[in-house]
C-alpha cells in the first residue's frame, strides 16, 4: 500500500468527529485495514482514531468483538447480524463513540446466490452517554461491481461516507 490515498473523504470524517469531540474505532474483515490506512493517512488521525481491528476469521470475530458463535453458525460471517455486532463489539471493548464495521465477499470466489461476489455489510454504532437510551447500531449491504481490488475500494468509500452521514445527522 502507498500513501497516494484520497484524503478528502478521511479529512471530512475526522473534521466531523473533531467537531463533535467524539471517537472512531474499526473492525474490518473484507477490507483488511484499508479504512484504517485511509483515516490514518490524514495527519492528526489521533485526535479522533483509536483503535483499528482486522477480524478476518470467525475465531477472531468472537474473540476480540464479542461477536456469538450463534450469529456466525446461523447467518454466517457475511451478514447483516454479525455486521451488526462487529460494529457494537468494536465500539464496546474500545469505549469510544462510533463502531464500524466491513464484512463481506471481495472475490474472486466465495459467492453464493443469496450473497454473490461484491455483497458487502457496512455495520455502524453510536454510543451514547448512560442513562440516554439513544445507543444504536446500523447496517447497510450492498453488492459492489468488479475485481477483488475494486470491491474493496468501494467499501473503503461507502463506510466512509456513511459513517461520515451518520456523524452529522446525530
Amino acid at each position: 500500500m502507498n500513501d497516494d490515498i484520497d484524503r478528502d473523504l478521511p479529512m471530512a470524517v475526522g473534521d466531523a468527529l473533531r467537531e463533535t469531540d467524539e471517537t472512531l474505532a474499526v473492525a474490518e474483515s473484507c477490507t483488511g485495514g484499508l479504512i484504517g490506512a485511509a483515516i490514518t493517512a490524514v495527519p492528526g488521525a489521533s485526535d479522533y482514531f483509536d483503535t483499528g481491528l482486522t477480524t478476518y476469521a470467525y475465531d477472531a470475530k468472537r474473540r476480540h468483538l464479542g461477536v456469538s458463535r450463534e450469529a456466525l453458525d446461523e447467518h454466517g460471517a457475511v451478514s447483516e447480524p454479525v455486521a451488526r455486532e462487529m460494529a457494537r463489539g468494536v465500539r464496546d471493548v474500545t469505549d469510544v463513540t462510533w463502531g464500524l464495521s466491513t464484512t463481506g465477499i471481495a472475490g474472486p470466489t466465495g459467492g453464493t446466490e443469496e450473497n454473490p461476489v461484491g455483497t458487502v455489510y457496512i455495520g455502524i454504532s453510536y454510543g451514547a452517554p448512560w442513562g440516554s437510551e439513544e445507543s444504536y447500531a446500523t447496517v447497510s449491504r450492498y453488492v459492489f461491481d468488479g475485481d477483488r481490488a475494486a470491491v474493496r475500494a468501494k467499501t473503503v468509500e461507502r463506510g466512509l461516507e456513511d459513517l461520515l452521514e451518520e456523524v452529522e445527522t446525530r
